[in-house]
């Protein structure tokens, strides 16, 4: 069941700056607060500045003509109303002619603010566009240095995900605010002391009504801040249900299975629970918005008498009438927009921490020497794993366990194990993405982490089971292999070549030029998996490495195909490579030089396919089940007849 917002109050603070426990500790937390605002308002104008300064240049001068446009524009009426007035009392001949400078005047200056606004509406719509792609690209360098391990924990994915929320819009939004609010300072000031000189008590009282709503609007957003915050696994939840529907990938099983009405179930009673709690902040705030209003309306009826009464004693004329109306009705106003704009850039600040504390993470995948070693390319290696124990990040229970291995070039080493069994993590750990929690990897008889991480990353030729579809091209889906090659399209074709893809590669309608999915092309392809695991090999022999490392990369490939690739890389390897494959097909394990075998996180059989066949241990006992399911179809059939029973191969 969903927490209330009342039920979660404990949680909602800012963690930078603790709710004061007495009251003496509140004017140190209110400096606090408005120090972290001001920081995080620096934040934003350094991030709209690193995208165009002129954006900043333009903000001020707006705001700077939005705060005195009001009363220029009051004070304009008020003489062209006066002269008016004055034309018809005194029915002087031609009197509303001599109207015509003023009207003149008010028509040229309503042009003038109407092409100044449209043209900071373009200009305002432009820098949209252009601060949401400075910052996005922000982002998404900063997400390419980031740890895999953070990716597993759920708290990243939230920061991630609020961080890519407010990515868009929210800095800009911000920074108007604050220039909003300048000018409605000006506007302020400018309309008090108008009004403070005929009505003195009128400009305290406005701000006095003003202060419940601003104490109202700063505690509802604050609450709904923290409230959004702690719910962003619900939004995820609702995203991903929805994007499952949207999914074309899912829609064939989403159709035969029906599965349509359950995932929308859990979409409603996600969206159920988030909406409890969002309905309760928000029917709350308007309610006390609603009280407030109705004593602001009734402090400004005093003042609207006032000035209404001076008129009709004659004290004002007409169109003093409209000029201080105009003031309080600006003030009034202003008061509103000040406490709504205030609160809203500081629940906005708020979501800013989200980016900020984004943009702050750092990698722990880093080197440990301050000058790092560089790993040598094109050059024999030897890789040792010595007492490697690791565990996930959030997790006690470790998948790897005291593994101790060594690899040399020129070897073929093939990872055999049940799913689960820590085939993938240990390759993880051997191309540094991520740290043993125990124990250490070497390379060439150093610690792995002494080497720069690019210079690592680059020894090695590797292809996961989730291997990288992209939507572009077959020769740059082949060339993203070594990105610094890419143009190089005679390699990409030995490639294909080498991992059998050109043989369909050759029927598509553009050939290599062929885009990938229909994502984003009408003219695309959409290829099978088998096709895919095909061009993933083929990227991974385009790749100079030094390291062969192949995670189940052929699985939807028919075992002949499989075969056949798997000799080309062991031809392909040289003397001087090092090749490690992962499969469960073990007849891909009779090529190896040496085969380890995992259980439970632990190596607990070691040797070639015939010794480790002759010792009847689990391998055995895994290939002979393969074997025997292979022979079953064809047992009392014409390959019986010929070839009898299959062999026994544990003798």
């Amino acid at each position: 069941m969903i927490n209330s917002p009342r039920q979660d109050r404990v949680k909602e603070e800012d963690p930078r700056n603790p709710r004061p426990q007495t009251l003496w500790q509140w004017p140190r937390y209110f400096f606090r607060a408005g120090k972290l605002l001001c920081q995080r308002m620096f934040y934003v104008i350094q991030l709209v500045w690193e995208a165009r300064p002129w954006i900043i240049f333009l903000m001020t001068f707006m705001s700077v003509f939005t705060g005195l446009q009001p009363i220029a524009g009051s004070y304009i009426a008020k003489l062209l109303l006066d002269r008016l007035v004055q034309a018809a009392q005194e029915g002087l001949e031609g009197g509303f002619w001599q109207l015509g400078g003023l009207l003149l005047l008010q028509l040229a200056f309503q042009l003038f603010v109407k092409v100044v606004y449209s043209i900071n509406n373009m200009v305002t719509r432009l820098s949209n566009e252009v601060v949401s792609y400075s910052i996005r690209l922000k982002l998404m360098k900063k997400s390419a240095t980031i740890d895999l391990a953070s990716f597993d924990l759920p708290e990243f994915y939230s920061k991630l995900e609020n961080a890519n929320r407010e990515a868009g819009n929210r800095p800009l939004q911000l920074l108007n605010n604050a220039f909003s609010i300048f000018s409605t300072v000006i506007s302020m000031v400018s309309f008090i002391i108008l009004l403070g000189t005929i009505i003195p008590w009128a400009p305290p009282l406005i701000i006095a009504m003003a202060i419940p709503s601003a104490v109202i609007h700063y505690r509802y957003r604050t609450r709904m801040f923290y409230y959004v915050r702690r719910k962003s696994k619900e939004r995820r939840q609702m995203n991903y249900f929805s994007n499952l529907l949207t999914n074309k990938d899912m829609v064939k099983e989403l159709k035969l299975f029906h599965l349509a009405g359950i995932l929308i179930d859990h979409y409603k009673e996600v969206f159920r629970k988030y909406y409890q709690g969002v309905r309760e902040l928000i029917v709350k705030e308007g309610v006390w918005g609603i009280v407030l209003n109705v004593l602001q309306t009734a402090a400004n009826a005093s003042i609207f008498l006032t000035i209404s009464r001076r008129v009709f004693d004659r004290i004002l004329t007409v169109g003093d009438y409209t000029l201080y109306s105009n003031a309080l009705f600006s003030i009034s106003n202003g008061v509103t927009n000040l406490v709504n704009t205030t609160a809203g850039i500081y629940e906005g600040t708020l979501f800013i921490d989200n980016m900020i504390t984004f943009m702050e993470e750092e990698p722990k995948i880093a080197p440990s020497l301050p000058e790092p070693r560089q790993a040598a390319l094109h050059a024999p290696h030897e890789i040792c794993f010595q007492h490697v124990s690791f565990c996930y990040p959030g997790f006690d229970k470790p998948v790897l366990s005291d593994i101790n291995l060594t690899i040399r070039s020129g070897e073929t080493v093939v990872l055999v194990g049940l799913n689960g069994a820590g085939k993938t993590t240990l390759l993880k750990l051997l191309t540094r993405l991520y740290d043993p929690t125990e124990g250490k990897v070497t390379l060439d008889g150093r610690d792995i982490r002494e080497y720069d991480v690019d210079s690592l990353y680059r020894l090695y030729g590797i292809i996961f089971q989730d291997f990288g579809k992209y939507a572009f091209t077959v020769a740059e889906n082949i060339g993203f292999g070594q990105v610094e090659r890419v143009e190089d399209r005679n390699a990409i074709t030995e490639a294909a070549q080498q991992s059998t893809a050109d043989a369909f590669i050759g029927g598509l309608s553009q050939g290599y030029d062929t885009p990938l999915t229909r994502t984003f092309e009408e003219t695309g392809t959409e290829l099978s998996i088998g096709q895919w695991q095909k061009i993933s090999v083929a990227r991974a022999f385009f790749r100079e490495s030094d390291i062969i490392i192949l995670d189940e990369p052929t699985a939807s490939l028919d075992p002949m195909a499989e075969q056949e690739i798997f000799q080309q890389f062991d031809r392909l390897r040289g003397q001087d490579k090092i090749t490690i494959f992962v499969s469960h097909r073990l007849s891909s394990a009779t090529i190896a030089d040496r085969i380890f075998v995992l259980e439970h996180g632990r190596i607990i059989e070691e040797g070639n396919h015939r010794q480790l066949m002759d010792l009847g241990g689990k391998y055995a006992q895994l290939f002979l089940t393969q074997a025997e399911r292979y022979l079953e179809t064809v047992q009392g059939g014409p390959l019986h007849e010929k070839y009898g029973t299959a062999p026994d191969t544990r003798r």
